[in-house]
């Protein structure tokens, strides 16, 4: 998957779950750009990902990713590592 497809649907999810349909993403935002992304909703978003992707986060992985980016490139490597 193109790593412009995973952050589309990152977006969606994020979107989804902060109620936030304007909502914009690029590789560069972090969670204190966007207003509501504490750390429940972090969890929240985590979960999500793990259900839309097919995918299973370590604990670790899941407060790693300091950006956007680095998340998007997270989800490839458990993508390609389940493929």
């Amino acid at each position: 998957m193109k790593d412009e497809n995973v952050l589309a649907k990152l977006t969606l999810i994020v979107r989804d779950v902060l109620e936030d349909d304007e909502l914009t993403l690029s590789e560069g935002t972090t969670a204190d750009d966007v207003k509501d992304w504490d750390s429940t909703n972090h969890v929240r978003i985590m979960i999500a990902a793990e259900s839309e992707f097919g995918i299973c986060f370590e604990t670790d992985e899941i407060t790693s990713s300091k950006t956007v980016g680095e998340l998007v490139q997270l989800i490839q490597r458990k993508l390609q590592q389940a493929g």
